[in-house]
């Protein structure tokens, strides 16, 4: 199980992790932007709307894959997808069992190595959890 620090007095380690998501897909739509020129307005959206988390998750409870998630496979970047990010282990509690079990079909499906990118992407974890 992984944990985390609180960012400051008062907090709560739930809105902390929220936080962090939200954060994460942020910087990852500006990446996005940068590095392969793509713009995910209508994540962008969801994401204004319902944070980080509320949007993913409605993204993993659909039945079908996003046109966010098939541009990443086309463009060979699913590590930075939805699904690969609810897989790792400090956003577990975000999450529904079934959330992380779909998000891992989606890649498995796709090739896409998620234990691999499990092991690179939690060595080291990030500074703002307490297992590293």
């Amino acid at each position: 199980m992984w944990t985390v620090r609180l960012v400051h007095a008062g907090g709560t380690v739930a809105i902390c992790i929220e936080r962090e998501f939200h954060r994460e897909m942020a910087v990852g739509v500006e990446r996005l932007k940068c590095e392969i020129g793509y713009n995910p307005v209508r994540f962008t959206q969801m994401m204004a709307e319902h944070r980080g988390h509320e949007a993913a998750r409605q993204l993993l409870r659909s039945n079908a894959t996003s046109d966010r998630f098939a541009t990443l496979w086309e463009a060979n970047r699913l590590e930075m997808s939805i699904e690969a990010a609810a897989l790792l282990p400090w956003y577990q509690s975000l999450f529904l069992d079934e959330h992380r079990a779909v998000a891992r079909k989606r890649l498995l499906e796709q090739n896409f190595a998620v234990d691999e990118f499990l092991k690179i992407q939690t060595n080291p974890p990030p500074r703002w959890t307490c297992d590293h």
